[in-house]
């Protein structure tokens, strides 16, 4: 079979000079139109809406995990109960409004005691599933999460008020408002809205929710996990910036898959870095006048926190958290009060609810953005059989055969983002005047209406050693 190359020739044959034109993408390699159902959903965006979402959510007066235990709290509106009950009929109300487009469940489970967990605890997440309308397409899924738990000063008092509207209501209300208006469009792959329990607890609900879906061998190709993404009102804050934390060297990788890393320079590819990358190039493409966007942080989370999007990265999928460029630690995990003049306490007068509804933007461009989008190719692998200054780079088609065309990216190795971007075509081959020792390349798939998938780093296929020689026969002797 005849395998077509970018520069139009089969293998085998002399290559000329690359016949494909080079097109500099600057500083966004996300270029393309603008797809007007995504601008759509947008605009429909509403910071209203994320008010009443917040302020409901703090209305439960906690949303400790430990109040599970209490029968009681439900019945007077109060506790984590209540807020989970909210939260579903809310994602179901969002699904009649589109004719059921939304399965809504609960991912429910008893917590066996451990650390911040005294006694047995249920727990439950909450999730909706907006298929995807491609059979193939549908199977890879994009997630959306905030955790809809609480805590007041101790993460083991179920009783005191906790309204928690930063840590973390604003990033449920980002996961609401998403289901909210991305509902109303269709998709070819799969988007998840979740929220989860647990998180005050050690993660605990994005835990079992990760080992789930990689048990039911879920092809998930990104989270989004926003916590803390209130944008409060102290000083210092920067309400045109948000942080999206990324993992380099993949928490679940293999001895053999950090060796290949390092021995290709590969700590600050992984997956969950690429996720952080095309953030950034949907920030630049959607969020045009340029007021508002990412601030690439290269870390998986800040020093002496964490957040769910770990509990993704250690069961191998690919995860970023959000996170509010300044916080204000009086207003996180604090008993309300006021204390020598200063107000203590999580509540909704210190959120910047304009900032939320930016952050929940961002994440449904870019959620839209990749559930419209063909699968990326598969087994793409950088050629080094022999020594030259020529790069070769082959790939398998994108598995949901939507793909049009495919775009070869590079960057410098000390650049954080894509720089440049060669159209290739529909090929599954491209040789590139560029050498391979001075650059990351990264491969994604194009479809008709020009939507990018997330770009795959190619894997060396390295020279094979050469066999020993074998033992000559012993000579006879005459």
């Amino acid at each position: 079979m005849r395998i077509r190359l970018a520069v139009g020739l089969a293998v085998g044959m002399a290559l000329p000079a690359m016949m494909v034109a080079q097109k500099p993408a600057g500083k966004n390699a996300a270029s393309g139109p603008l797809d007007a159902h995504i601008v759509s959903a947008l605009k429909d965006v509403s910071p209203a809406r994320v008010k009443a979402s917040i302020e409901k959510l703090a209305s439960f007066g906690t949303r400790n995990t430990l109040s599970s235990n209490d029968p009681e709290m439900p019945k007077q509106g109060r506790g984590v109960v209540a807020a989970r009950e909210w939260l579903k009929s809310e994602y179901e109300r969002y699904g009649a409004a589109c004719g059921g487009c939304l399965e809504v469940q609960y991912d429910q489970f008893t917590q066996a005691p451990g650390r911040r967990v005294p006694q047995p605890t249920d727990l439950a997440n909450v999730y909706a599933i907006q298929r995807g309308t491609d059979p193939e397409g549908a199977k890879h899924i994009y997630l959306v999460t905030g955790h809809h738990d609480s805590m007041p000063t101790s993460p083991t008092d179920p009783k005191s008020n906790a309204p928690g509207a930063n840590d973390d209501a604003s990033g449920t209300a980002v996961s609401l408002e998403c289901a909210r208006v991305l509902s109303k469009h269709k998709f070819p792959q799969t988007i998840i809205y979740l929220t989860v329990a647990g998180e005050e607890q050690g993660l605990l609900g994005s835990a079992h929710f990760a080992q789930m879906a990689k048990e039911k061998g879920w092809q998930i190709d990104g989270v989004l996990n926003n916590d803390i993404v209130g944008g409060v009102k102290t000083p210092g804050q920067d309400a045109s910036i948000v942080r999206v934390f990324s993992e380099g060297v993949p928490v679940a990788a293999s001895e053999e898959q950090i060796r290949m890393l390092r021995n290709i320079g590969g700590e600050s590819d992984s997956a969950s870095r690429q996720l952080a990358r095309y953030v950034r190039e949907t920030a630049k493409k959607y969020m045009s006048k340029g007021d508002f966007g990412p601030k690439l942080v290269f870390r998986r989370d800040r020093y002496l926190r964490g957040g769910d999007h770990t509990s993704f990265n250690e069961q191998g999928f690919a995860a970023v958290r959000f996170t509010e460029y300044r916080e204000d630690y009086t207003h996180q995990h604090q008993d309300v009060r006021t204390e020598n003049g200063i107000e203590y306490g999580d509540l909704p007068k210190f959120v910047d609810f304009d900032y939320v509804a930016n952050v929940a933007r961002l994440n449904a461009a870019t959620l839209a953005s990749l559930a419209s989008a063909p699968a990326p190719p598969v087994n793409v692998t950088l050629v080094t059989e022999k020594l030259e200054n020529d790069t070769t780079i082959t790939w398998d088609p994108s598995p949901d055969g939507r793909a049009t065309g495919y775009e070869v990216v590079w960057r410098p190795t000390t650049a954080a983002e894509w720089e440049n971007v060669e159209t290739v075509g529909d090929v599954h081959i491209a040789v590139l005047k560029r050498s391979k020792d001075n650059v990351f390349f990264g491969v994604r798939a194009v479809d008709k209406q020009g939507h990018r998938s997330l770009p795959v780093i190619p894997m060396p296929k390295m020279r094979q050693a050469a066999a020993p020689a074998a033992p000559s026969a012993p000579q006879e002797k005459k």
